[in-house]
């Protein structure tokens, strides 16, 4: 038996090094300063430095290469492991361009899974490295994930810290803070984690929510040469309130043909047509019945369910995200809401930041999104354009306005600037508004008098007297009179 090969301890350390990069958070701040370690640089944009990276692994791989050492079937333990993942960073990267145009491909070819011309090739590198058939598979799938995670959750734009932290929190929802556990562990299991998104009315909890449902794990189909499954099957949505209560259960778990008055057909719910490596999302899971939820947790616990008319138990191998605008706390609290399925619901729960928040955050987010959505209204925005609408939205508006709809009313606004030439906002979101007064708090440029005042006009416009109003806020009832006069 020939004695396998040592990697030097530099050599070691490098790829140690790259290991970590590889399982680090791309949205986080860890990422870059580790990209600027393997680079060997002191600054640079993050494509600058990611390049700079890039091409330290390839030096090292090549000289691995050249001195004969470049292969894993010639390493055991520790030092096989550190150069897989060397050889894995590299190739991932070398072939994103190749991912991306897949991932536009799928997008718009719709729900058959396309061919991957690319995937001989790097398959064939792979097991030239020493990657077993079966290792080379899973990877090549574990880097279509890879790149679609990336691909959707780039997609929610902006800069502020708000923002960052959800596309952070999104992608460590689909690998799990631990990228190494997850890829060695639980990549075929995830659908035993449920989430929960939470946030106002608008701010892009569908966009979330299939940021996760897009980006799980889907074997190769060597022999066919396209993946088992195309993700844009993968996330089956609903929006739970639209339904009368009598017709949710069917919607949910399908009902047999004579189940009850009008069911002259057997139908799938959208439980049974969820796909294996797949998603529902139930929005608006605040308001559904106590029933209803009784039979979802049996679905959590069991991954189970039965349609309504019949008594097969049908298992269920997909994943739930739900979300909900109402107050979860408040729902508990009045028995509206389960609390059994509140914690079997909230394996993680992801709060989605509301417009106000993150332009108190970050005033230029504005201009990403305006961009953003720009893009999708016109397919190509002209120069200039961008500032234009942005002059017209801040000319118009109130001074500070709270955006009570969110970045759906930011994009009903752009549409309606290009169309009239402006846009004043909801009337409903006067001054005294409870959302323009989060708005200010946000921002943090009022001073005690000025809360004060907000406040009691605003539980003066919701109670209608000085007395309640001074209960409420324990002081004298001639100061709340002030406060709301303006006295």
């Amino acid at each position: 038996m020939s004695r396998s090969e040592k990697l030097k301890t530099e050599d070691r350390q490098f790829f140690q090094l790259v290991s970590k990069a590889a399982f680090s958070n791309p949205f986080g701040e860890e990422r870059a300063a580790l990209d600027k370690q393997l680079a060997g640089l002191t600054g640079g944009s993050k494509k600058e430095l990611l390049e700079a990276a890039l091409e330290s692994v390839r030096d090292r791989v090549r000289i691995l290469e050249k001195a004969g050492r470049g292969n894993l079937a010639l390493y055991e333990g520790g030092d096989r492991t550190c150069l897989a993942m060397g050889l894995l960073f590299e190739q991932f990267h070398r072939y994103l361009n190749a991912f991306d145009q897949l991932i536009q491909k799928q997008l718009h070819e719709g729900n058959e899974p396309c061919a991957v011309p690319f995937s001989g090739e790097l398959l064939t590198r792979l097991r030239e490295y020493g990657f077993k058939s079966e290792e080379a598979r899973h990877y090549f799938a574990f880097f279509y994930q890879l790149r679609r995670a990336f691909f959707f959750i780039d997609q929610l734009v902006g800069q502020s810290h708000s923002i960052q932290k959800l596309r952070c929190a999104l992608w460590n929802n689909i690998f799990t803070h631990d990228v190494r556990r997850y890829e060695a562990q639980l990549w075929n299991r995830m659908e035993d984690f449920s989430t929960l998104l939470l946030g106002e009315t608008g701010t892009g909890k569908g966009a979330a929510a299939a940021a996760i449902g897009r980006s799980g794990y889907i074997p190769f189909d060597e022999k066919r040469g396209r993946f088992a499954e195309s993700f844009t099957r993968n996330l089956i949505s609903t929006n739970l309130s639209q339904f009368p209560e009598s017709l949710i259960e069917s919607e949910l778990f399908g009902h047999k043909k004579g189940a009850f008055t009008g069911a002259i057909d057997n139908h799938l719910g959208i439980l049974g047509r969820c796909v294996p490596h797949g998603a529902i999302f139930l929005d608006e899971i605040g308001d559904v019945s106590v029933p209803v939820q009784i039979k979802l947790l049996r679905v959590l616990q069991e991954r189970t369910y039965t349609p309504v008319g019949s008594h097969e138990n049908i298992p269920f191998r997909g994943r739930i995200i739900a979300a909900t605008n109402r107050s979860l706390d408040e729902l508990r609290r009045a028995g509206n809401f389960r609390d059994d399925f509140y914690y079997r619901l909230c394996s993680d729960v992801i709060e989605v930041p509301s417009l106000r928040q993150q332009l108190s955050e970050d005033p230029a987010s504005l201009d990403a999104l305006l961009a953003h959505l720009l893009m999708r209204i016109l397919d190509n925005v002209e120069p200039g354009l961008v500032q234009s609408i942005r002059q017209s939205l801040l000319h118009d508006l109130p001074i500070r306005y709270c955006w009570p709809g969110n970045v759906r009313e930011l994009e009903q606004a752009v549409r309606r600037v290009l169309l009239n030439g402006s846009y004043t906002g909801d009337p409903f979101a006067n001054s005294t508004g409870e959302g323009n007064l989060q708005a200010l708090a946000d921002a943090g440029e009022m001073n005690a008098q000025e809360l004060l005042t907000l406040y009691c006009r605003q539980l003066h416009q919701r109670f209608g007297t000085y007395e309640e109003v001074a209960r409420r806020t324990q002081l004298d009832r001639r100061t709340v009179k002030k406060y709301i006069q303006g006295a």
